[in-house]
């Protein structure tokens, strides 16, 4: 048996009491992702982007282990959420407009001292101060880097439309800003070089593509070294106390460890292993999260129908964004119908083995949102699911 057709009789054999759809973490592959991670840090903490896990027993799980150091959540509600649950450090990776979010801040120390929320703009700064609503907590504030690259004297960026801060005096002033403002205290910078950690570079059958890729990001990685270092200058020089410089994600943990400048790095989709990072030539990381459809017809020769399916991740539309059938080998969507809301279909030659019932299973192309649609992961240890733990939609919790 091929090492994939191993892990599909142990996913069957593990959950051949549950009916599908389900989802599943396979925690040996989870715990040997992190310890790839922490090698790959370099004895740096890193910070856990919860918005890949989604999960409060897989966050628990990994910030339990050597190496890993706080969050790195995705909006204030799950922030404030989180630290009544007993996080201690969570850092608010976007600025947030949710207005009884900031008042619930202001008013309670507990989650002032373990929340930093993200600004870059002295306009973030008038929205929190409004929506105090009476409370006097001091905020702590990291400021966020534009990391894009800039070629052709700026006619072409490559990287996300994130923060408008790039230069340091830019950074600097605003740091200065933050130093009058009574409320505020700037504790943090960071930079999420996405263009870098999330673009993979060995893109099968397209070499000269990903030539181009692996020549643009060693560009980038240079360029946004030099800058990040002076920009961490820049901003130490009026804010000494500055406690974390965070930076970096799953397809970059390295080469961002490897800059003085940054204190801490951020990943989370490397624990999990979704599909869109199984081309990167910098690590091999192991499918740890999956989720299974039904077979529930068989319209002909060649070809299965499993129910729903149609799981889409977010970004530019494209057949990288849909979920990958995994296990067993050898299937494909049809063309005409592709990944559907209350159907699939699927083509191969292991289509003619499988039965009415049996599980077909799939990768999402991203990590935590896989969790949007499954209320819980039935977490799996060799043949055997040992626990089964809710997601934050199990929770009741949707926070985007």
């Amino acid at each position: 048996m091929t090492p994939r057709a191993t892990d599909r009789a142990r996913y069957d054999r593990a959950t051949a009491h549950l009916d599908a759809p389900l989802a599943l973490v396979d925690l040996e592959a989870f715990d040997a992702n992190a310890d790839d991670l922490v090698r790959r840090a370099a004895g740096k903490p890193i910070r856990v982007a919860s918005k890949s896990v989604r999960c409060r027993a897989l966050l628990e799980r990994v910030l339990g282990r050597d190496g890993f150091a706080g969050i790195m959540s995705f909006t204030l509600a799950e922030s404030l959420w989180l630290a009544r649950a007993g996080f201690e450090d969570v850092l608010l990776a976007y600025p947030s407009a949710d207005r009884a979010a900031c008042a619930e801040l202001a008013a309670d120390p507990k989650l002032a001292a373990a929340v930093t929320v993200m600004i870059d703009d002295p306009a973030q700064l008038d929205l929190i101060d409004a929506a105090r609503d009476g409370g006097r907590e001091e905020f702590r504030i990291c400021l966020e880097l534009d990391t894009a690259l800039r070629l052709f004297g700026g006619r072409v960026r490559i990287g996300a439309l994130r923060s408008p801060l790039r230069e340091p005096a830019q950074l600097a002033e605003l740091a200065r800003s933050i130093a009058r403002r009574p409320g505020f205290r700037l504790v943090g910078l960071m930079a999420y070089e996405g263009h870098v950690a999330g673009v993979g570079d060995a893109l099968a059958g397209r070499p000269l593509r990903s030539r181009a890729i692996r020549l643009m990001q060693s560009a980038a990685r240079k360029e946004l070294a030099e800058r990040r270092a002076a920009v961490v200058r820049a901003v130490r020089a009026v804010a000494p106390e500055l406690q974390f410089v965070n930076g970096g994600g799953t397809g970059s943990v390295q080469h961002t460890a490897a800059e003085e400048a940054v204190t801490e790095i951020a990943a989370g989709s490397g624990l999990y292993v979704p599909r869109l990072f199984d081309n990167y030539t910098s690590f091999t990381g192991r499918p740890a999260a999956l989720f299974a459809q039904p077979v529930v017809r068989r319209p002909g020769v060649g070809v299965v129908t499993v129910l729903g399916g149609g799981y889409p991740a977010s970004g530019a539309p494209g057949a990288d964004r849909l979920p990958a059938p995994y296990l067993p080998e050898g299937l494909r969507y049809d063309g005409q119908e592709g990944a559907g809301e209350v159907q699939t279909p699927l083509l191969g030659p292991a289509a003619d083995d499988l039965l009415i019932g049996d599980k077909v299973w799939f990768r999402h192309a991203k990590a935590g949102e896989l969790c949007e649609r499954f209320d819980t992961l039935q977490l799996v240890e060799g043949d055997r699911v040992v626990a089964a733990v809710p997601t934050y939609r199990g929770e009741g919790r949707t926070f985007l």
